[in-house]
């Protein structure tokens, strides 16, 4: 069993895991059992440190993932030195909480899979899925279901996915899994500038603006990204005085007064209204 131990000043599992970019997870015990492509890992937090428990050599897999070669005293301390109170309260609350770097291909799924959905459901769907396509896998006695591959997915029928339950996503998730399984080059879009991926991203079908922000943020780690939804909207009429109705707009104000930092801001912010106001999903 590999181990790995890291400082809780930055580093909150449950604020970062329960704050909206991943859905395999589970409570499990005094920690989380956290599903990734065909991986898994039980993380909790132990007085003062985070401890990830996962398969033998995999350690530097969840090193990466739950980017801990990353100084977030930085990102804090930016946050803190700025000029919005809302934004440093936020980061007091969510100091711990950490942008993960996620699978592409099953980042881009998961967010098709959320649109117009609530956590509860996304994660069923996800599940299903994982349970009815993906391969067996085992740890620490406790069996689970990797995410299947594009392959798999692609040679299923669109029925399939309506039984599951994705409804008008169903076609979505069915085309996106056969365009990748046919070649699309996910990793290749590492090469583009945020603004060229995310032209290419809302080309795909399915993706709109605010699954796009999502996967540049949560796949690709694109930190001068800022997904929009409900909170977010609140956030910037209620505590930056902002007026604009669109969605884009607002994403792009927040961009361009963030910078860098915008992703990891939009993750405090995320973290502070939905704590603070506990809205439905």
């Amino acid at each position: 069993m590999g181990k790995i131990i890291f400082s809780s000043e930055y580093f909150n599992v449950k604020d970062t895991l329960e704050c909206g970019q991943l859905f395999r997870f589970e409570r499990q015990k005094g920690g989380y059992l956290v599903f990734t492509c065909d991986k898994c890992a039980y993380v909790y937090n132990d007085f003062d440190t985070a401890v990830i428990e996962c398969a033998d050599g995999d350690e530097e897999y969840f090193q990466n993932y739950f980017d801990l070669k990353r100084d977030y005293s930085l990102i804090f301390n930016g946050a803190m030195t700025s000029e919005y109170d809302v934004l440093k309260t936020s980061a007091t609350l969510g100091k711990g909480v950490r942008i993960l770097n996620q699978d592409k291909i099953e980042t881009l799924i998961s967010f098709i899979v959320s649109q117009n959905n609530n956590i509860p459901r996304i994660k069923g769907i996800l599940q299903k899925l994982c349970s009815n396509l993906g391969e067996k896998k085992t740890f620490a006695g406790i069996e689970y279901s990797a995410f299947p591959t594009v392959e798999i997915m692609a040679s299923k029928p669109l029925e399939f996915y309506r039984e599951i339950g994705l409804g008008y996503r169903a076609e979505y998730v069915k085309k996106i899994a056969e365009f990748i399984a046919s070649g699309y080059n996910v990793e290749g879009l590492n090469n583009l500038s945020t603004e060229e991926l995310k032209k290419e991203l809302v080309s795909l079908k399915g993706v709109g603006p605010k699954v796009a922000d999502c996967v540049l943020l949560f796949g690709f780690h694109r930190s001068d990204s800022f997904p929009v939804d409900t909170w977010i909207e609140k956030v910037y009429s209620q505590n930056f005085n902002g007026t604009l109705k669109d969605r884009k707009k607002i994403a792009e104000w927040f961009v361009k007064k963030f910078g860098v930092n915008s992703g990891y801001f939009q993750q405090y912010l995320f973290y502070y209204k939905r704590s603070l106001e506990k809205l439905p999903e």
